[in-house]
């Protein structure tokens, strides 16, 4: 049997194998609990302006982004989050959900190497390379304003 046959009917098991996604229903869901956890971080931006009118929009937006950045790692360390995610894909890794996600579940499943060589070495190796990658694409953005 030559090779492109043999690939063919791989590629026919493998989409005979591999479960169909409900695509309608995936987007809804993703679309409730991406707009749920928006929702809920604006409701912590509205609180803080009432609570602190004194503060600025940006210290309100820190304020807000760190709040929800603290709730997520609190989720993931009980196994909420893996639920969330599992039911909601994509809409649950909105960027701010998602990095602390990615920051504390190396953390969590390495901690038993101990805090220096499990927690602290594990912590970013699925948020690392994305921080480099904004950091250099922000530097090489920063270079072309520059330049033009």
């Amino acid at each position: 049997m030559d090779s492109e046959k043999r690939n063919q009917n791989y590629n026919t098991y493998v989409e005979a194998k591999v479960p169909k996604t409900k695509f309608w229903q995936a987007l809804l869901k993703a679309f409730v609990v991406g707009g749920l956890i928006c929702c809920v971080g604006q409701l912590f931006y509205d609180l803080y302006a009432y609570w602190f009118p004194t503060l600025s929009e940006a210290q309100l937006g820190s304020a807000m982004l760190s709040t929800i950045i603290a709730i997520t790692a609190i989720l993931t360390g009980l196994g909420i989050f893996d639920w969330i995610g599992a039911f909601a894909g994509a809409g649950s890794v909105i960027p701010i959900t998602g990095f602390a996600n990615s920051i504390v579940s190396p953390s969590m499943e390495f901690k038993k190497e101990g805090i220096i060589f499990g927690i602290c070495v594990k912590m970013f190796s699925i948020a690392g390379p994305v921080i480099v990658c904004g950091v250099v694409g922000s530097v090489l953005a920063g270079l072309i304003y520059l330049i033009i």
